[in-house]
């Protein structure tokens, strides 16, 4: 009877051969493993550990960092901010990605357009922080958003000649230039001077030429408004001296009994005449819009505005991507579906509506959850445009997290605890977009 050999012994070298493919395999990825537990697992499970611990890290405290966390309303104020963030800047930079994406499929130079939006992609958060610290700048001389809006409003209202003049102190006049000034009584053949300081010489108009009285004359009330400052020193206070220029285009009025009866602007030399008044007592007023300050521009940086500023920044950085993700998945889309509806009689906005966003529906929620876990850890942009006056204003998780650990809290207990919370918002969402990673590709 012939000998039949065991089962098990034929299958040895296929088993052998196996685990030395296993063993190879976990050879190539045991660097990766090592590099991925060093930079990964190990933070994690120390800063999980550390945030049990006080600031010094030597005694236990428990759970205390998390319940000082949510006590703290510095910390409660990053955690709205978070909120705001991750509502809408993902919804809105979905939102553009997609109207875009649709618009550059239908123009000729669709390439370059993508190509000029994606370009923010290229720039560090670091250099476009910068770029709208700058941009953002309150003085129009500088920021260039004020630089636009303070000219459209200008071009609009034509702001002060004097915004930073005031008058000349016991000289006759009293007020504020946000009240007005205002004379003591005067009569019909008086000559009345208003001094005036706090202009710069090179701010007076080019038109002014030196001030001037005008000649008495019976029956009218006649002066002279000017800048009170002689070149180089000397000359007289409350006196008009040769080389003192008058003030133009300054409104003059005159009251009696409380209602303005006369108004008149002041020539080139500062000069002005009223006539035909009666012979009775009034008080010359210059009102307070003679010292209105100009516009200033929008406050972009100031309490209120400036995390929806940051948010702004961050969506010139991220557009282009969400635009581009989103262009790959509707090039994806069968084309038949579309040309069939335009058959049927449909609209461009029913297409859009009812079979585009729905065949792109998987590639929007790739997009959307990418774009919370980045805004949820958003730093550099924060950090960088918020001025120090604002910065807990516009604090997020990240940015309440490095200043309480590193920027002068020196807390790391209370940090670890905060980066553990930052942990754990993110997780959730990654989970989801490696779900859908993993459906797209079975």
């Amino acid at each position: 009877m012939a000998h039949t050999p065991k089962a098990g012994a034929a299958d040895n070298p296929r088993r052998r051969a196996l685990r030395r493919r296993r063993l190879l395999g976990a050879l190539f990825v045991l660097p990766a493993l090592l590099l991925l537990g060093a930079l990964v697992v190990y933070p994690v499970v120390f800063s999980i550990g550390r945030s049990l611990f006080d600031a010094t890290g030597d005694r236990f405290v428990g759970a205390d960092n998390y319940l000082e966390m949510f006590q703290d309303p510095a910390t409660l104020k990053a955690v709205r901010n978070s909120a705001i963030w991750v509502v809408v800047a993902p919804v809105l930079l979905t939102g553009l990605g997609l109207v875009l994406a649709v618009l550059t499929e239908k123009v000729r130079w669709a390439t370059a357009f993508k190509l000029v939006l994606f370009l923010p992609m290229a720039v560090s958060f670091l250099a476009a922080g910068i770029i709208f610290r700058l941009a953002y700048e309150q003085n129009p001389d500088r920021g260039v958003l004020n630089a636009a809006i303070v000219g459209v409003h200008d071009a609009i209202d034509e702001p002060s000649a004097y915004p930073t003049a005031r008058a000349r102190e016991g000289k006759g006049l009293s007020g504020s230039p946000g009240e007005g000034y205002t004379t003591v009584e005067v009569r019909p053949g008086d000559d009345i001077t208003l001094p005036f300081v706090g202009i710069a010489p090179e701010a007076v108009p080019k038109g002014a030429v030196p001030a001037r009285m005008p000649e008495a004359s019976a029956g009218s009330l006649s002066g002279a408004v000017y800048l009170d400052f002689t070149p180089g020193a000397g000359g007289r206070q409350g006196q008009i001296d040769p080389k003192e220029n008058g003030l133009p285009g300054v409104t003059v009025e005159v009251v009696r009994a409380g209602t303005v009866v006369a108004s008149q602007e002041t020539g080139d030399n500062g000069s002005f005449t009223f006539t035909g008044l009666d012979d009775d007592a009034y008080t010359l007023r210059v009102p307070a819009s003679n010292f209105a300050a100009g516009y200033a521009g929008v406050d972009w940086l100031g309490p209120t505005l400036v995390t929806p500023a940051i948010i702004g920044a961050y969506l010139w950085v991220w557009t282009g991507f969400s635009m581009v993700l989103i262009g790959a998945g509707l090039a994806a889309i069968p084309r038949d579906a579309l040309e069939a509806a335009r058959v049927d009689g449909a609209t461009e906005g029913q297409i859009f509506r009812k079979i585009t966003v729905p065949l792109l529906a998987p590639v929007l929620t790739v997009v959307f959850v990418t774009l919370v876990i980045n805004v949820m850890k958003v730093f550099d942009l924060v950090y960088i445009i918020a001025p120090g006056p604002v910065q807990e204003e516009a604090n997020v998780l990240a940015t309440r997290m490095w200043l309480v650990s590193f920027g002068g809290g020196n807390d790391q207990g209370l940090g670890s605890a905060l980066s553990v919370l930052l942990l754990a918002l993110v997780v959730p969402a990654m989970i989801i977009n490696i779900r859908r990673f993993r459906k797209g590709g079975s």
